[in-house]
């Protein structure tokens, strides 16, 4: 597969542009990942959402594998990072090494500097380990030893883990999952996406075949096109609403941050650019809530006896909660031009 020609080589697509580079990403993953294309959308909106992504799941369902192919489609630097418990933070960072022949202190960056950094079973790092993450997570910037270094943009951390075994695991603090923009779950394939499966990784590896179809400018031009999105006050104000209900619901002991508030938001207009629209809809927000909400909440120990999950706590939160009342149109701009019409 080739790489397309975009254009201008800087500044925001055209709606028509956007979809096409996002749709050849898509297509490129699905060579990899059989029957779950609601899952590799949601993945790639979070990229250009400039968040994070957890994918949480039981072995052997592909978590591994959507992360490399979300990797290899894009032609930019690439990292993975196995965690173990023996893992170290300067191994993430990076480590000043003294050079005998300069006679300084030389700095060697760790893994964390690329573009996309996969981090396979995060959750089998020590805390120390872990927290080497979130200044480069939240600042896009990594210090060690008093100096502070940039992460080239775009920046993003796809991390696996499995949450049904948990020997010799540490659980995510509230701080690390709080950083994470989206947790997803692969689930198992339906039969007909595991039968196409069985024929097209038999006799060999698809991901080995896989081809980037961007780049990092690409990349860096579809984040500049999510971000100028359109979002009328009624929709902001129910984004608040979302996020404040789950700190006032009777079942939850920690609800959402404000900074999920801002994900919840970004996400919604990635969301709306991959459909084509140039503003976001209140639907945008109820199909992104359990994703990007449900993870940073913690219930109360009532709500776990009853073995009530933070899926569906947040998906109650959304059937109850009242949309705005102008249901249409919510592209509010008086007189302003889409990003479609400006591309003609």
């Amino acid at each position: 597969m080739t790489t397309p020609t975009w254009g201008e080589p800087s500044g925001p697509l055209t709606s028509a542009e956007f979809r096409t580079a996002a749709q050849a990403i898509m297509a490129n993953i699905e060579q990899v990942i059989e029957g779950k294309s609601a899952t590799v959308r949601l993945a790639l909106a979070v990229l250009i959402a400039e968040g994070h992504l957890l994918i949480e799941d039981v072995p052997g369902v592909g978590k591994t594998k959507l992360a490399k192919a979300l990797a290899r489609s894009i032609d930019c630097s690439v990292r993975r990072i196995q965690f173990t418990p023996d893992l170290l933070p300067s191994d993430v960072t990076g480590v000043s090494v003294y050079n005998q022949e300069t006679r300084d202190f030389e700095f060697k960056p760790g893994a964390v500097f690329a573009n996309l950094v996969v981090g396979d079973e995060i959750n089998r790092a020590s805390p120390k380990t872990q927290s080497a993450l979130l200044e480069c997570m939240e600042e896009r910037q990594v210090t060690v030893d008093g100096t502070t270094y940039e992460l080239q943009a775009p920046f993003m951390v796809v991390a696996t883990q499995n949450p049904i075994e948990m020997e010799g695991t540490y659980p995510l603090p509230e701080a690390q999952r709080d950083r994470f923009t989206a947790r997803i779950a692969m689930g198992y394939p339906d039969p007909r996406a595991e039968l196409a499966m069985l024929s097209g990784h038999g006799d060999h590896d698809p991901l080995n075949d896989l081809r980037a179809v961007a780049d990092a400018a690409l990349v860096r031009r579809l984040i500049e096109t999510a971000r100028a999105v359109h979002a009328a006050d009624a929709v902001q104000q129910y984004a608040i609403a979302l996020v404040t209900a789950t700190r006032e619901a009777p079942e939850i002991r920690l609800g959402a941050s404000p900074r999920s508030t801002l994900q919840l938001l970004r996400t919604a207009k990635a969301v709306a650019a991959l459909e084509g629209r140039d503003y976001v809809l209140p639907d945008d927000l109820q199909a992104l809530a359990v994703p990007v909400l449900a993870h940073r909440i913690i219930p109360t120990a009532d709500a776990q006896l009853n073995r009530r999950t933070t899926d569906a706590i947040v998906s109650e939160i959304v059937h109850r909660l009242p949309l705005p009342h102008a249901r249409n149109p919510y592209d509010t701009r008086d007189g302003r031009a889409s990003y479609e019409s400006r591309g003609r």
